[in-house]
């Protein structure tokens, strides 16, 4: 699957230790810096508005310091929640206590939300005891997004939701120009589309998918600023191929004046394409020796048909 999402060139593969560095050095300041992350978890609480749901059990998975299990308190105040994320440090930072008003609920109290280390394709969570598994900008650093998928279906209960958001190919489009420009090396990452992440969907067990995108424009003063903006949310470049020493003054002044021609208004613009979906988990076909299940459901005597 890892050939139609990305392109054949193992220099864009994502390494997923540098992705766990940049992001632990910057957990400690991340809240400050993730307005972006804030506001497209908004727009994805608004998206559901339009499911029937009430879940018992609750899991973020790439939750951060995790601020996404706050907003969905709010909207869920009697779920149990689980944040899970790869990195210890921002773990740390995500003392998350969920809303004083789920004492004013019968047996409630504003306990923490449970904390656990893991890999988004090794989830450290029990088979089918989730209700929603919902994933705020986390796909995109996965190689390959397949294997997560198949995990977040795995901890699903059946009628389980899953809801989650990813960079797509026109993100950081500008900055990505700017570099092709001025040094070979790759520097931007290849995000992925949103018809592929549409098929990953199917091809790990989930029905009834609904893919949609959006174009999301934050705008700077300077290149400097956004370049500072990546770097304290954690975003830099952790591709395979990219420039293993010091990036030259000569390449970072090329950069910086061909990101000077899309200023508009005295600002500079950074494009972020933003992927939403979700889409449910079916009761099983098959049990796992591969034999069908069939509900049979016999009329009772005397019913007419």
């Amino acid at each position: 699957m890892q050939g139609p999402i990305r392109p054949d060139d193992s220099r864009f593969d994502v390494e997923r230790d540098t992705v766990l560095r940049n992001v632990s050095r910057a957990a400690r300041g991340y809240d400050a810096a993730a307005v972006l992350a804030r506001e497209v978890a908004r727009r994805m609480g608004e998206r559901l508005d339009l499911v029937t749901l009430e879940p018992r059990r609750i899991i973020d998975i790439g939750c951060g310091t995790g601020a996404d299990l706050r907003l969905l308190a709010e909207r869920y105040p009697r779920a149990e929640y689980v944040g899970c994320d790869f990195s210890l440090a921002m773990l740390r930072e995500a003392g998350v206590e969920l809303p004083w008003f789920r004492r004013l609920l019968p047996g409630g109290r504003a306990r923490e939300a449970i904390r656990a280390c893991g890999e988004a394709v090794r989830l450290p969570i029990a088979s089918a005891c989730m209700s929603l598994a919902w994933s705020n900008l986390m796909l995109h650093w996965l190689v390959d997004p397949l294997p997560a998928l198949r995990e977040m279906h795995r901890v699903l209960a059946v009628d389980g939701l899953l809801m989650f958001t990813a960079f797509g190919p026109d993100t950081l489009k500008e900055l990505r120009r700017c570099f092709v420009q001025a040094d070979p090396m790759p520097h931007v990452h290849r995000f992925i589309d949103m018809h592929d992440l549409g098929d990953a969907l199917v091809k790990a067990g989930f029905a009834e998918p609904v893919m949609d995108m959006e174009i999301i424009t934050l705008t700077y003063d300077s290149f400097d600023a956004l370049m500072r903006d990546l770097q304290l949310s954690g975003a830099q470049c952790a591709l395979a191929g990219r420039r293993r020493g010091l990036t030259g003054k000569a390449v970072w002044s090329r950069v910086r004046a061909a990101y000077q021609m899309h200023r508009r208004d005295g600002r500079l613009p950074a494009t972020f394409e933003v992927v939403y979906g979700h889409a449910w988990k079916p009761a099983p076909r098959s049990i796992e020796d591969g034999r069908a299940i069939v509900n049979f459901n016999p009329r009772q005597r005397g019913r007419q048909a």
